[in-house]
């Protein structure tokens, strides 16, 4: 098998509000949508968005429950200066920001912001982790740190 991600979808309780959020709030064009999905390609993959009992029902699985999610997205960037423009922005939308621009040990920062649903976006810039001009990833140099 290929390692290789191709659609990452995530479970909506309320469709409507997670797409305007995503195309409105962070301005992401939508490249695909109906009444049940939308799809918003982004370097490389896309993201779905997907009815929560719907999903459910593809992956054959319940779709109750609720609490932590054992997962965040990340979004790398390349200075700090695009990590603070980018939390100013959001901030200035009401997002709800986890996490204010933090700097871990190893370098660079972070934040963390929430959709409407609870799922957990970081915005990173990482030395060990540096990505290209389309902002996918070229390696990752080290996890000691971690």
């Amino acid at each position: 098998m290929e390692q290789r991600l191709s659609v990452l979808t995530l479970a909506a309780d309320d469709l409507a509000a997670l797409r305007d959020f995503y195309t409105h709030t962070l301005g992401w064009e939508i490249e695909a949508a109906n009444q049940d999905i939308v799809f918003y390609k982004l370097n490389g993959i896309l993201l779905g968005l997907f009815g929560r009992k719907d999903l459910a029902k593809f992956n054959n699985q319940d779709p109750e429950g609720s609490g932590f999610r054992p997962f965040n997205m990340a979004l790398m960037v390349n200075t700090r200066a695009e990590v603070e423009r980018i939390y100013d922005e959001l901030s200035g939308k009401d997002v709800e920001i986890v996490q204010p621009i933090t700097e871990p040990a190893f370098g660079g920062c972070y934040f963390l912001f929430a959709d409407p649903e609870g799922n957990i976006w970081e915005i990173s810039y990482n030395p060990l982790i540096p990505i290209d001009q389309s902002g996918n990833v070229l390696e990752h140099k080290s996890i000691d740190h971690l």
